[in-house]
């Protein structure tokens, strides 16, 4: 493995595992796993990698990878309880967050890999999730129910 295949594999390993809140902290564990590494470089990595920092109860926010489940279930217990309101007008759905959630809110939908969900687009406090033409909104909400539980209060 080259030094940067080697040193990914080693991120994502840690991001896994631990619940990391900044690129100081990831810095300070990679250091410990015998990776040498910038700030600006790890900036860089991470935006590759496309990881994500979403809402987490005790340490404000923490880095996750994209289609990882095996956060979904830990970040939707967070930030679940910043979802408003769900609505649908054709085939579009509108989830209504507190604000600043909503970016955190479309990254474990976008991760659903859902047949009935073509992707999503996140303000500040709204996301647009689009559906497929031939979706049922009961399907998609069913889909959401999985990640966010506490949408059936709201259904």
């Amino acid at each position: 493995m080259n030094q940067k295949t080697q040193r990914f594999a080693i991120i994502r390993k840690i991001i896994r595992n631990e619940q990391i809140s900044s690129q100081e902290e990831l810095i300070t564990r990679l250091s410990e796993n015998g990776v040498e590494i910038t700030q600006s470089t790890l900036s860089r990595d991470l935006k590759f990698m496309n990881v994500a920092k979403v809402p987490h109860k005790n340490k404000g926010y923490i880095y996750v990878l994209p289609n990882s489940t095996t956060h979904e279930v830990n970040v939707s217990a967070n930030i679940s309880d910043n979802i408003l309101s769900l609505s649908f007008s054709g085939n579009l759905g509108v989830l209504k967050t507190k604000s600043g959630y909503a970016s955190a809110i479309s990254v474990p939908i976008d991760n659903l890999d859902s047949p009935y969900i073509l992707g999503t687009i996140a303000g500040d406090n709204t996301v647009l999730i689009i559906l497929k033409e031939d979706a049922k909104r009961k399907d998609v909400t069913d889909a959401l129910l999985r990640i966010f539980p506490t949408l059936s209060n709201m259904i």
